[in-house]
């Protein structure tokens, strides 16, 4: 176990009860659990080449801001699909006037209208990928994904066919600044939260997807605003490949996630410390 990890917890006070030392013990074996092979921040660090381009990301924001409010109405406080979307838009530091915007053209009569739809199949070399889209034209997502799957190797497979290696999980990313880990992973494992990562600067919680809204909840309380929060697909188990096979699901993924329609990629390429130091 990391030094660092020890010396956040060591000052534990043991007369807060049974309940708080159960807690600790059940922080540092998913913790240990998640060190070895870690998911999700491996996984966001190419993530991160493409969100870099906040002109995509914002699309993709506003894109889900624009379903939310249209089929739950425009205030936030009452749409809970919203309210996340805004909250996210507010972590990727979109400016508040493009918030408003996208919520009075979903609200208006001439307010564009996008269906959900997903995409499953196999990578080069047997990699599972699976994609989500928002698009206002279903003929063009289908003829783009397919192209993009053909073109790298790939080949789509029917809806369903991926469910078992994925398990759809909340998480929450936090800047892990001014943060007590001690305080919040003890709150946290209370509302609900099963598994924390520290990546860097980066405060990663993971929780079942039933527990998703109290886990939000408690980090309203907290007030901590996480910088992205949302159900995503994490995979049971990754595929570890050769630095030139990686390349090769690498470039289908790049150009899946530079699609406008395409919300999200998930995949179960295991992100080695060689792939992730190439990619910078």
């Amino acid at each position: 176990m990391p030094d660092a990890f020890l010396w956040t917890h060591k000052s534990i006070n043991y007369d807060r009860g049974l309940k708080e030392l159960f807690n600790f013990a059940f922080c540092i074996i998913n913790f240990n659990k998640m060190s070895g092979h870690s998911k999700w921040s491996t996984i966001k660090r190419k993530k991160g080449a493409i969100d870099a381009k906040r002109g995509k990301k914002f699309t993709k924001i506003i894109k889900e801001i624009i379903i939310a409010a249209k089929e739950g109405g425009g205030d936030p406080e009452s749409n809970a699909r919203l309210r996340l979307a805004v909250q996210n838009a507010k972590g990727a530091n979109m400016p508040k006037d493009n918030i408003d915007r996208a919520i009075k053209k979903a609200t208006g009569s001439d307010a564009e209208s996008f269906t959900e739809t997903s995409f499953e199949g196999y990578g080069p070399c047997g990699v599972a990928v699976f994609v989500e889209c928002l698009t206002d034209n279903n003929n063009r997502t289908v003829a783009s994904v397919r192209s993009a799957f053909n073109k790298h190797g790939g080949n789509l497979g029917t809806n369903g066919s991926l469910t078992f290696l994925f398990d759809r999980k909340g998480i929450f990313t936090i800047k892990n600044e001014e943060l007590s880990l001690e305080d919040v992973e003890l709150e946290m494992i209370d509302a609900g939260a099963e598994d924390f990562e520290v990546d860097g600067d980066m405060l990663t919680v993971t929780c079942a997807k039933e527990d998703f809204g109290s886990v939000n909840r408690k980090l309203i309380e907290l007030r901590i605003e996480p910088e992205e929060a949302g159900l995503k697909r994490i995979p049971h188990d990754t595929k570890k490949l050769d630095l030139e096979s990686a390349r090769k699901v690498l470039r289908l993924i790049d150009t899946l996630e530079d699609d406008d329609d395409i919300q999200f990629v998930y995949h179960n390429l295991e992100m080695t410390d060689e792939l992730a130091a190439e990619l910078g």
